[in-house]
């Protein structure tokens, strides 16, 4: 027989310990997850699980949200409940913090003697052309700014938005100027609802407002439209506008809501007496008129813009965040 020698096989590679995979139970996620850094604030949310912790935190947030509240609401009731005092009462010290006796008399009287019904008409005359204008000129200027998208559209919008860093008193010299001798024309807008109508009709907050709404619209919406042979202006009458009423709505609240309450502008510029906002011409009567009678006037003349907030809260919410997120 001849001598076959058996070479011996090689021995398999032993797999390492630490590099065979290991599949994490559930006991390993819990410790991971129990390892993992936990961000927490002042009081930790260990401490408002005990019956001590929740007894303060309620106590806590009822005072701020009582004290808040009371902060905010309490100058309204104030105002409501003077009207209603007599000029006696209003004088006491220390006030009374409810009145002696409800007569609601005080506001006819407020309205017959500093003729409101007028004041009234006139106001809303104002704000309702300014409304008009700063639709017509912040709404295409927004538009042109996110969708047509000029030469230099950047830098004008960044000089807009450096106009709100401007206080209101600066430029009020300069634009009563302008109001008074307009450019080019030489028009004497003084006394008449166009030197409230013009100044209202840019501002560069509302066209920041309204370009951030229009940036969240598809450009492929627009495309389409584009495609089928529409116009820029049929673009924004049929398409944008229907799809941004939320923040054009926002926008014509707080337009009206502003021209409402304004009182410096309208006393410069209208001086006369049956052109008056209902501001200005409440506090040209003041000194002739008993002091209730003065705080019911202002009641009456605040009405509308609580009533047009609370009627309007829920879309003003809505329109100012609506497109500042994408997806």
């Amino acid at each position: 027989m001849s001598n076959v020698t058996v070479q011996p096989s090689p021995p398999a590679p032993s797999r390492r310990p630490d590099s065979a995979p290991v599949k994490a139970g559930r006991g390993t996620r819990r410790r991971r997850k129990e390892a993992a850094p936990q961000f927490r604030g002042v009081v930790s949310p260990h401490t408002l699980k005990t019956p001590r912790g929740r007894v303060i935190y309620w106590i806590v947030l009822v005072t701020v949200v009582v004290g808040f509240t009371a902060a905010f609401v309490f100058p309204l009731y104030w105002m409501v409940t003077g009207a209603l005092r007599s000029p006696g009462e209003l004088a006491q010290m220390p006030p009374s913090f409810f009145p002696e006796s409800l007569d609601f008399a005080v506001y006819a009287e407020a309205w017959e003697q500093l003729n409101l019904g007028e004041f009234l008409g006139n106001t809303l005359l104002y704000a309702g052309g300014a409304l008009l204008f700063t639709l017509a000129v912040d709404v295409t200027a927004a538009y042109a700014l996110s969708k047509l998208r000029p030469v230099l559209g950047n830098l004008v919008l960044g000089m807009m938005l450096a106009t709100l860093m401007i206080p209101p008193m600066v430029i009020l010299l300069p634009a009563y100027l302008t109001v008074k001798d307009l450019p080019i024309l030489g028009w004497d807008l003084l006394n008449t609802p166009w030197a409230i109508w013009l100044p209202a009709a840019a501002n560069g907050f509302y066209i920041f407002l309204l370009k951030r709404f229009f940036d969240s619209i598809p450009r492929e919406l627009l495309e389409a439209a584009q495609i089928d042979g529409a116009s820029p202006v049929r673009i924004l009458w049929s398409i944008v506008l229907p799809v941004s009423r939320p923040i054009i709505g926002v926008v014509s609240i707080l337009s009206v809501v502003t021209c409402w309450k304004d009182f410096v502008w309208p006393l410069l510029v209208l001086p006369d007496s049956e052109n008056m906002s209902i501001s200005v011409g409440i506090a040209s009567l003041s000194a002739q008129m008993p002091q209730n009678v003065l705080i019911a006037a202002l009641v009456i003349a605040s009405l509308p813009a609580i009533i047009v907030f609370f009627v309007f809260q829920r879309s003003i919410m809505a329109g100012l965040t609506a497109g500042s997120l994408k997806g």
